[in-house]
């Protein structure tokens, strides 16, 4: 079985995030084996998504350039700073919600981006987004030992935003994590306890109690 921290976080030292649809583990292992921090391993990361997804976006120098849908493009500029740097990368194309998702760092700080092409709106993540099979939801599991919320969150999506719906920690134990979908209405989670070997699983419908549900804004 595979670990749940991807090599991505192993090599460049930053908080679990799930493998990428289109990228397989070894294939972001070869791509970040001599990155030289987390900026530079999301930019390598970026190379071979421009290959893979033409059209969709293109860099020329710190700038990186995403085509919108139906029209128009937005633009990330990465800034070049010891105290207030920043990066952004292309990650994915999440094409059933016809939107972006980018790798962000600043400073010691990783986080995504996720762009909606039609509104050109820009959303946060802390780590990377699944997205159920129905397109209505995205989970993050965003749980590591340090600097991490240690929270698994489920996100409701709109023509016109993204808003937290669900949120659930489940506590100070847990070090590793990653959710997937089993159907529409049920989360699959394999996670890794401090001090005990292997991991284990549990599934959580979404109608769970041990879920706070957040009202809308």
């Amino acid at each position: 079985m595979l670990p749940l921290r991807t090599f991505l976080a192993a090599v460049c030292c930053v908080p679990l995030v799930a493998i990428a649809a289109r990228l397989t583990p070894a294939e972001v292992g070869e791509a970040c084996a001599n990155a030289d921090g987390a900026a530079h391993c999301g930019r390598l990361i970026e190379a071979l998504q421009l290959r893979r997804l033409p059209g969709l976006a293109k860099r020329e120098g710190n700038v990186l350039t995403v085509t919108l849908y139906p029209t128009g493009s937005a633009t990330f500029t990465d800034v070049d700073d010891p105290i207030s740097g920043r990066s952004y990368s292309l990650w994915d194309s999440l094409d059933p919600i016809n939107a972006v998702l980018l790798y962000t760092t600043a400073n010691d700080t990783t986080s995504f981006t996720l762009l909606q092409r039609r509104t050109n709106r820009r959303f946060s993540l802390p780590a990377e987004p699944v997205l159920s099979p129905d397109r209505q939801r995205l989970v993050v599991a965003d749980i590591c030992p340090a600097h991490c919320a240690n929270e698994i969150t489920v996100w409701r999506i709109s023509g016109d935003g993204l808003r937290k719906e669900l949120v659930w920690s489940p506590g100070s134990d847990w070090i590793d994590a990653a959710a997937l979908w089993k159907d529409a209405d049920t989360l699959s989670m394999e996670y890794s306890v401090a001090g005990n070997a292997g991991d284990a699983k549990l599934e959580r419908k979404l109608s769970d109690t041990a879920w706070t549900r957040l009202p809308p804004p």
